[in-house]
């Protein structure tokens, strides 16, 4: 596929998903046949699975153009969720686009914690972005009084337009850490950014170059946003941290130091330390 340029017609469907993954895979993308499958879906209108059976089916020029179109966008290295505009979260589709980070797969983990809350809970999810946790977690326990904050109001706008698109009843407030949230929180659950500054050259170009770098980097070693949130959280008796794989330990121990008796680690699918559970 050669972007914008015009397509050979006619072209069948399977070739045309075989010439799309050979130019992702020579661009260093990780995902290529699958990158190409989305993408062929999206231009068409289809499902995915749909591919399979119409393999055989002969593209218009129309067709062709809009997937060279996606095609390139993805050989720049631009996210496939910020091509197509979404991003599956649990049960949710989620808007995204280049004001919020992409929801990744450990963060769940997050959410799994917030399902183990006793009925009523009042929880705050901090550095929302998408909203993906909160929204995630008020769509499986409506029963959960559940905000959502960040320092980015082009975060929280975005946040806010899921969860009006979703129906789900979230507050979702531009502020700092919990500067803002009134009355009792029972626990917090935050995704902020941990990235140590020096990582940014072994970082992808996905990451480096589309997504939000102040969601991603936080000082020499990537914990200064979570040390302000773990002095900030006194009054609470849970708090789960995402964290970096390797920072697990580190995070175990700000935690100690300021009385949770009991802290957790749990491992996400890859085996690494991904979220730290502090109890009290």
């Amino acid at each position: 596929m050669r972007g914008r340029e015009a397509p050979i017609s006619p072209m069948r469907v399977r070739d045309a998903l075989e010439m799309a993954r050979a130019r992702l895979a020579e661009a260093g993308c990780d995902t290529p046949r699958l990158d190409a499958e989305l993408l062929l879906a999206a231009a068409l209108g289809v499902d995915r699975a749909r591919l399979v059976v119409d393999a055989l089916r002969v593209l218009d020029e129309a067709a062709l153009e809009r997937f060279g179109a996606l095609v390139a966008r993805r050989a720049d290295r631009e996210p496939v969720a910020y091509i197509l505009g979404h991003k599956e979260f649990r049960r949710l589709s989620l808007a995204v686009d280049r004001r919020v980070l992409i929801p990744r797969p450990e963060t769940e983990l997050l959410v799994e914690v917030g399902l183990s809350l006793e009925t009523g809970a009042r929880v705050a999810d901090v550095g929302t972005g998408s909203g993906a946790v909160a929204l995630a977690l008020k769509d499986e326990r409506p029963d959960l009084v559940v905000v959502g904050t960040d320092s980015s109001q082009d975060a929280i706008t975005v946040a806010r337009e899921n969860a009006r698109r979703l129906g789900l009843d979230v507050s979702f407030l531009c502020a700092d850490l919990l500067d803002g949230v009134t009355g009792p929180v029972d626990a917090v659950l935050a995704n902020l950014p941990y990235v140590a500054e020096g990582a940014r050259g072994s970082l992808p170009p996905e990451i480096t170059a589309f997504e939000p770098a102040s969601a991603l980097f936080a000082g020499p070693d990537g914990l200064e946003v979570v040390r302000r949130l773990v002095r900030a959280v006194d009054h609470v008796s849970l708090i789960a941290l995402e964290v970096g794989f390797d920072q697990g330990a580190a995070v175990a121990r700000l935690l100690d130091g300021v009385g949770f008796g009991r802290v957790d680690r749990l491992r996400d699918l890859a085996g690494h330390e991904r979220v730290i559970v502090g109890h009290r």
